[in-house]
């Protein structure tokens, strides 16, 4: 299996992915001139060699006018995304003033006379979807980048209080911040890994002066989108994780955890300008896992004899409503030969003693079992296709060299009603349309 492990030990910001992913490349130079013709205005990426403590690397550097953000030379301190340049205490001061929800990102800290320059302004949710839909990219690569913003966005506006509506991007509404959000999306639609796995993710720690005013490391929005993301932070101070690259990593990442026992065939550095005691870079292992678990998954299971069929239905089904991902009964014999049930809870590991608790609470039981699992599972997706009844969604998982796909039964269903035809007619006419689309 094409397996791909980020590693994030100093954390990630989109620029420093990028470049990782570009040493990956067969067709570096392909990628360059893609990128470059984007359609873009005033764009450019250029991939340069760097090294940080004594490991070589490239730093991508994304111009817009011909100038990159170091050439402001301005002091580095608001919470936004950058090429990790704020590692260290922030004391900085700004003349931001921004009165609306907006995000803050891609490694920006100029005053405002500087956006016109740099191609900034404050664009909303639907002015970025609207630029990434006009640029020269394939459908699939423009959905992922659409769907990091809408991430970012979601993110921001739980972050402030406020609708997704209202949101309005700063820095990472910049044309050099599209650049980064596309170049990895791009990077990974070449690559076409069946599986990516990151690491824990370093933070940071200290606080980040914002427009807001001081905020601890890591920011609120970074905060909300590493939501159930394995993080720590360190002796490190500053910011290390951006929400440009926390939100990339949740958007890709099929799971997060060490590295998994694969056949390493490259490894790609994105490194970051400024020098540490410690490498500033991010890296990225290209190669195969054969027949490797691809996540992890909690069992937890318990004996009961004291419970009603119809009190246990009700019981399974409110474990569900409460966030189980599966929950199954099956007949046993207990104690003195009285016939029982073996209930069956299934749960994301990070849940397991919140829904251990719930277990507790809605059944008879006085104790409980919970294992840890190697899972196995192919990569869920969504499309659709137009139909006579209309259009109607289609579910896809991949993996492994397997891809499946079959209709959505709550579309054909509601098709079939709506038309007056039996179910097996719309569902055989879907999947000889999505034949058709092969």
């Amino acid at each position: 299996m094409k397996t791909l492990y980020i590693e994030c030990n100093m954390g990630a910001a989109g620029d420093m992915l990028m470049a990782a992913l570009y040493e990956l490349l067969e067709d570096k130079e392909g990628f360059l001139r893609t990128m470059n013709g984007l359609g873009l205005p005033r764009v450019r990426l250029e991939a340069r060699e760097a090294a940080t403590c004594g490991i070589a690397g490239t730093h991508m550097a994304v111009t817009v006018d011909g100038l990159e953000e170091d050439d402001h030379h301005h002091g580095h301190g608001h919470c936004h995304d950058h090429d990790h340049h704020d590692h260290d205490n922030h004391s900085y001061d700004h003349d931001h003033h921004h009165e609306h929800c907006h995000e803050h990102d891609h490694h920006h800290d100029h005053d405002h006379e500087h956006d016109r320059d740099h191609g900034h302004h404050h664009a909303s949710p639907g002015h970025i979807a609207a630029l990434i839909d006009g640029l020269a990219l394939p459908d699939s690569v423009k959905a992922h980048a659409r769907g990091v913003y809408d991430a970012i966005a979601a993110a921001e506006a739980k972050a402030h209080g406020c609708p997704v509506g209202e949101v309005h991007y700063h820095e990472v509404g910049g044309l050099d911040a599209v650049a980064d959000v596309t170049g990895v999306c791009l990077a990974l639609s070449l690559l076409g890994p069946e599986r990516i796995v990151v690491s824990p993710v370093h933070v940071g720690s200290g606080t980040v002066r914002c427009a807001h005013g001081v905020m601890p490391v890591p920011a609120p929005a970074t905060a909300n989108l590493l939501t159930g993301v394995p993080v720590y932070g360190g002796e490190v101070r500053g910011e290390l994780c951006t929400p440009t690259g926390a939100a990339l990593l949740t958007h890709f990442a099929d799971s997060f955890g060490p590295m998994p026992a694969m056949q390493v065939k490259q490894v790609g550095v994105g490194v970051g300008t400024r020098q540490f005691d410690r490498a500033n870079c991010v890296r990225a292992f290209w190669g195969e896992s054969a027949g490797a678990a691809n996540g992890e998954i909690t069992e937890l299971l318990c004996n009961i004899d004291d419970m009603t069929p119809e009190a246990l239905s009700f019981a399974a089904a409110r474990l569900l409503e409460l966030g189980a991902l599966d929950v199954y009964v099956q007949p046993g014999t207990m104690k003195k030969g009285r016939p029982g049930w073996v209930l069956t809870v299934l749960c994301a590991p990070e849940r397991e003693g919140e829904l251990a608790r719930h277990v507790l609470e809605q059944t008879s039981t006085n104790g409980l079992r919970a294992r840890r699992c190697g899972k196995y599972f192919l990569t869920p997706g969504a499309s659709a296709v137009d139909t006579p009844w209309g259009k109607i969604g289609v579910k896809t998982a991949e993996g492994f060299g397997l891809r499946r796909a079959k209709p959505e039964y709550g579309d054909v269903a509601a098709a079939a009603q709506r038309a007056g035809v039996p179910f097996s007619t719309v569902w055989e006419g879907t999947l000889a349309r999505m034949k058709e689309g092969e």
